[in-house]
C-alpha cells in the first residue's frame, strides 16, 4: 500500500552491525571503546541539561509575559477608582470621601 524509502537507505541489521562493531574495535582498540562510550554519554547528558535549562527559561518568560497584562489592568483599575468616587465606592464597598 505505502512505498516507504528510508532517507539514508535501509537500516543495518545483525550482520551489518557486527561488521561495524568489528571495524570500530580495530580502529579504536578494545580498551578505548568504554572511554568513548562514557564520553559520548556525558556529552549527551550535558546536552540534555542545557536543553532543559533553555526550556525552563522559555517557560518562565512565557509565564511572566502572561502575568504582565493582568498586573497592568489592576494598576489601571486602581487609578480610575481613585479618580471616580462612585467607582471607588462600588469597588471597595465603602463610602468614598
Amino acid at each position: 500500500m505505502f512505498d516507504y524509502t528510508p532517507l539514508f537507505g535501509p537500516i543495518p541489521g545483525g550482520p551489518e552491525l557486527l561488521i561495524i562493531l568489528v571495524v570500530i574495535v580495530f580502529l579504536f582498540g578494545a580498551n578505548k571503546i568504554p572511554e568513548l562510550a562514557r564520553a559520548s554519554g556525558q556529552a549527551m547528558g550535558e546536552f540534555q541539561r542545557g536543553r532543559e535549562e533553555i526550556e525552563q527559561e522559555i517557560r518562565d518568560a512565557a509565564a511572566t509575559r502572561q502575568r504582565e497584562p493582568a498586573e497592568e489592568l489592576v494598576d489601571e483599575t486602581d487609578e480610575r477608582a481613585t479618580d471616580d468616587p462612585d467607582l471607588a465606592e462600588r469597588a471597595t464597598g465603602r463610602n468614598a470621601v
